[in-house]
């Protein structure tokens, strides 16, 4: 487990860097009870016109034209954030050649769970680098994302991003020499990147992004702190991530591949306790009952902890990247928690036929860290059909 004492990684400004200044105020003079117009007398007059039963009228009155007011102000407002937002896009668009300011806006797709954006993010922090050019995320990413990490680059609001002309450009999930120079200013990248070959050259910039806030850290290492095994504390802490979920059904059926079963977990657990005095295998899946039924914890070493609630992944992610080492199985959730974590990693490999439409499309070179350790799948059930 990592001691509470590791330093966290900080940064000096906040997350979300839209702080509007822009405030709409009403006009020092305007006062409500002395507004006229030809269709409506002065409010005084009526008072005095009608005495007290005008009273619950003039309620009424100010009641309506105080909420019109505040809405306006309100459409006023987020109007002029909107304007304000496109002319500092705007404004990195204009600087003059003998600036050293990055020229030209670039954004990516938001699309997928965690593992997913995480690896959006990444590329696109380091291709905007590499290409001197100002990194917004979507902010359907910003949501995700800055709720569990210290991710610096600043949110892209809907209004604004509607308003530009993107030129989209696709990833594969690998990177490639013309990605080094990717023309255009305005450029929406799309596709699911999520390679080291990307940004590992930026690795400790990764990792100072994705820190986990200091609630989520600390909330997963009491966590930790309070297992044992066999009534001892822990030499050394596992994270083991099972992806099932679709990919059950997905990877047989569409890619010709399997996911990981009951003989390749064992053999990983094993690996570690074959290197580690007294480890613990903390276990996190998208399918916990499964796990319970398939993973062996008669050595008293296994603790189910994850939730598997997919639209919360927050504290299973924490448990694992606070652990010394990790097992995964397939998926983007495993690839990050054990790029994060460092240490030693198991992973399912040659998980597919050698034909396998998958192949066109992923890289597991590309994938997979070379000091990562590999351990094959059982491929027997897709040779029976």
């Amino acid at each position: 487990m990592h001691s509470q004492s590791k330093p966290t990684h900080t940064h000096p400004h906040d997350v979300c860097t839209h702080n509007c200044a822009c405030r709409s105020v009403l006009h020092p003079r305007a006062s409500v009870l002395e507004l006229t117009s030809p269709a409506l007398p002065p409010l005084t007059a009526m008072l005095g016109a009608r005495g007290p039963l005008f009273f619950p009228m003039a309620h009424i009155i100010i009641f309506v034209f105080m909420a019109s007011t505040i809405f306006h102000l309100q459409q006023r407002r987020e109007k002029i954030q909107h304007m304000w937002e496109f002319q500092m896009l705007e404004s990195a668009m204009t600087e003059n050649a003998t600036s050293h300011l990055p020229r030209g806006v670039w954004t990516i797709n938001a699309v997928g769970r965690l593992g997913n954006q995480m690896g959006q993010y990444a590329t696109l922090y380091a291709l905007a680098k590499l290409n001197g050019r100002l990194a917004f995320i979507p902010a359907q990413m910003h949501r995700m994302l800055a709720r569990i990490f210290r991710i610096t680059l600043p949110a892209l609001q809907g209004t604004t991003e509607r308003r530009i002309s993107w030129r989209n450009y696709h990833l594969n999930d690998w990177m490639e020499e013309q990605y080094r120079h990717i023309p255009g200013e305005y450029v929406r990248l799309t596709g699911y990147p999520c390679s080291w070959t990307f940004y590992h050259h930026l690795h400790d910039e990764i990792l100072q992004e994705f820190t986990l806030h200091d609630h989520v850290r600390e909330e997963a290492q009491n966590f930790l702190q309070g297992l044992q095994v066999n009534g001892s504390q822990p030499g050394t802490y596992v994270g083991v991530h099972v992806r099932r979920g679709d990919y059950v059904h997905i990877m047989p059926k569409v890619w010709k591949g399997v996911v990981a079963d009951r003989q390749y977990l064992e053999q990983a657990l094993d690996w570690f306790r074959a290197r580690y005095s007294s480890p613990i295998f903390v276990v996190s899946s998208n399918d916990m009952a499964w796990c319970w039924q398939n993973i062996d914890a008669s050595h008293g070493d296994v603790v189910f902890a994850g939730s598997g609630i997919e639209r919360s992944p927050a504290k299973d992610f924490a448990l694992l990247v606070q652990c010394n080492h990790t097992i995964m199985t397939i998926g983007t959730f495993g690839i990050w928690a054990a790029y994060l974590t460092g240490g030693e990693t198991i992973y399912l490999a040659n998980y597919t036929l050698p034909d396998s439409p998958f192949l066109r499309i992923f890289k597991p070179e590309a994938t997979f860290l070379p000091e990562w350790i590999g351990i094959n799948a059982d491929l027997s059930p897709l040779l029976k059909h």
